[in-house]
Parts: structure tokens; sequence; C-alpha cells
């Protein structure tokens, strides 16, 4: 299952990187806060599916609510002189190291149990075949 997110990525990363002369230079920002958006809607994902909890109605509805807010602060911030892309992009970035740091604690303890619950059985194993002979 974790393999279509992963194909996905790299598709998208390949097509980023062969249209980048499609985008207009006056839209580059936007698109750039778009990307941090939309990775930040990713991480949260595969975090909270990770945690058992996640359902696909918020997920997708996540993932245009913090396009649509993350380019309404860049346009914003056009309009009135003040570029709120950067403080867009450091929020979105806080939050992506955050889901990271929990996908990272997760999957560590996950990695741990199974190390146990391993031992566990091996040692059961061994005394059974004691008992045994």
């Amino acid at each position: 299952m974790i393999v279509v997110p992963i194909l996905a990525l790299v598709v998208g990363i390949l097509l980023g990187a062969l249209l980048t002369d499609l985008v207009p230079k006056e839209l580059q920002p936007y698109l750039g806060l778009m990307v941090i958006a939309g990775l930040d809607s990713v991480f949260g994902g595969w975090r909270s599916s990770m945690e058992g909890k996640f359902t696909t109605d918020v997920f997708v509805t996540g993932f245009v609510s913090n396009i649509v807010i993350a380019l309404g602060l860049g346009f914003l911030g056009d309009r009135i002189g003040i570029s709120l892309f950067l403080a867009a992009a450091v929020v979105m970035g806080m939050r992506i190291f955050n889901n990271l740091s929990s996908i990272r604690r997760i999957a560590l303890t996950r990695i741990g149990d199974r190390a146990k619950r391993r031992k566990m059985e091996a040692e059961m194993q061994s005394q059974q075949q004691a008992t045994e002979a």
C-alpha cells in the first residue's frame, strides 16, 4: 500500500523537474507554497495512518484547505505588501517536522515491540524444548 504514495511522489518530482519552465515567474512562489502545503497534508495523513486514525474525507478536505489557505495568505501578503509566503512556509515546515518526528517515534516503537515479541517467542520455544527433553 505504501508503494502508491512513493510512486506518486517520484512521478511528481520528475514532472516538477521537467516542467519547471511552464510556470510563469510570477506564480512560482505560489507553486512553492502549494507544494509545502501539500507535503504538510501528506505527512499528516501518513502519521494519522500509522496511528490508525486515517480517514479519506479528512485527508482530502485537509489537503485542499491547506493549499487554499496557504495561497490565500500568499495572495493577501502580496496585496498588502507583506511577504506572508515565508510565514506560511515556516508554519507548515514546522508541522512537517512535527509529523515526521511522530512518524519516526511510531516506527521505532513498532520496531522495538517487534524485536521484543520475537525475543519472547524464542525464549518460549527454548523453554518448551527444554521441558519436552
